[in-house]
């Protein structure tokens, strides 16, 4: 935009120069012409008194006298054929002149002849030429164009230098406010505009800032309903904690872990809500200790359900990954989750986590069920009577990081899942994580 706005004054400042220095060297030209005719003119027109009264040597003194001072060639040619001042031949002019009596300005391709016929010589009639060259004509001309070119030059460049600094002033604001709405898009809801520049341009700045003031008021407002959503589920996990108690000795113990499972999930889903910052996209944590920990808790139900479970962790250190521990555990439970619900009892799956080319890692679960069709990928389909959010849940967690969901067949024709989990972001790993 600055430099288009340079070169639109650009020119708008050449047709303008245009429109004036081409009519102003005309004009000069003219005028060094006319001038040049006008002096020779005066200076032949002093002569013609002389010429019609005195006697030859004053007249012969005069003419050289002015004919040695004047830039124009004066020559007098006398009705007895004598010719004083500037030797020159009779032209035609000259002659039609001295024939008819008639004053002239004749132009011609070497210059301007001047003749003048003065009459009442008692020998006849005399004339007097006054030649003005070309090149005395256009004297001054080149060099007054050239002064002419440099003060348009000078123009031009003061009129491109003050378009910069006014482009500059507008550019950058509209640069400000570009760098701020990218920020917001990183999700910097701290990212505010200053009100700086032309008045359009200050209102688009406060539209920015009250923009990013009402995500900020409308994400508060969303925690704040899924914390109470969240903490609405204490009452039922209450009362099967209470049902659990008044089970046998053998099954209290299972069901009332699984129930303080589900509470901690609880109690971690409504921390997370109220207290994360919107600005917290550097969070990472370990996959491999996560991984494990949310497999041992999924291998008790599949032990009840009669499935083979298999676990994979060829990462031969610590792996880490660009996303938070909590989502990683719950785009893992929405995977399993998945094939408890979709699977029959007996399906034998596997989970595997790899290191990924580039940083992060790859986390594959597969099934040995009846797979699932690529267009279960959306928020809220379902084919299976559930909510359909357990692959969303799962893509948006390996999109945060900078990856991706591949939904794909397995060997045995069960459905394979892999999240591409991007790498941690620069900066020292948060918590003291290894």
């Amino acid at each position: 935009m600055r430099r288009r706005l340079t070169l639109l004054v650009a020119a708008t400042m050449c047709l303008a120069l245009l429109a004036f220095v081409v009519p102003l060297a005309l004009l000069l030209r003219t005028v060094a012409q006319d001038r040049a005719v006008v002096t020779a003119s005066a200076d032949a027109q002093s002569l013609v008194s002389l010429v019609g009264t005195a006697d030859l040597d004053t007249l012969r003194f005069s003419v050289e006298h002015m004919a040695a001072g004047s830039r124009a060639p004066i020559t007098v040619f006398l009705p007895d054929g004598e010719v004083l001042g500037t030797p020159a031949s009779r032209t035609s002019a000259v002659l039609l002149a001295a024939r008819a009596g008639v004053s002239r300005t004749v132009e011609r391709s070497d210059g301007r002849e001047i003749v003048i016929a003065v009459l009442g010589r008692p020998d006849g009639t005399a004339v007097i030429r006054a030649f003005v060259p070309a090149a005395e004509l256009t004297r001054g001309v080149a060099r007054a164009w050239l002064v002419l070119v440099g003060l348009g030059v000078a123009a031009l460049l003061l009129g491109l230098l003050v378009a910069d600094r006014l482009s500059r002033a507008l550019v950058g604001p509209i640069g400000e406010l570009s760098a701020v709405s990218h920020r917001l898009a990183r999700a910097d809801l701290t990212a505010r505009a200053r009100p700086v520049g032309p008045p359009e341009l200050r209102e688009v700045a406060g539209a920015l800032n009250h923009l990013a003031d009402r995500i900020q008021e409308l994400l508060r407002e969303e925690r704040e309903q899924v914390a109470d959503l969240s903490h609405r589920l204490r009452a039922p996990l209450t009362s099967l904690r209470l049902e659990a108690e008044s089970l046998s000795d053998a099954d209290a113990p299972r069901i009332a872990a699984r129930v303080d499972a589900m509470e901690r999930a609880v109690t971690g889903l409504i921390s997370q809500a109220r207290h994360r910052r919107e600005t917290d996209v550097d969070a990472t944590c370990e996959a491999t200790t996560s991984l494990r920990d949310r497999v041992a808790f999924w291998t008790v139900l599949a032990e009840d359900t009669g499935r083979a479970v298999t676990l994979d962790v060829s990462a031969s250190g610590p792996l880490h990954v660009g996303v938070p521990a909590d989502e990683l555990a719950a785009a893992l439970d929405a995977l399993l989750g998945n094939v408890f619900a979709h699977t029959p009892d007996g399906t034998a799956f596997a989970v595997t986590l790899e290191p990924r080319a580039g940083g992060g890692g790859l986390l594959t679960v597969a099934d040995e069920g009846p797979g699932l069709s690529a267009d279960l990928v959306r928020r809220g389909a379902s084919r299976g009577g559930s909510t359909g959010l357990g692959l969303d849940i799962a893509r948006r967690v390996a999109q945060s990081s900078g990856g991706r969901l591949d939904l794909a067949t397995g060997p045995a024709g069960g459905a394979r899942v892999t999240l591409e989990l991007g790498p941690p972001s620069p900066g020292p790993v948060p918590n003291g994580q290894p």
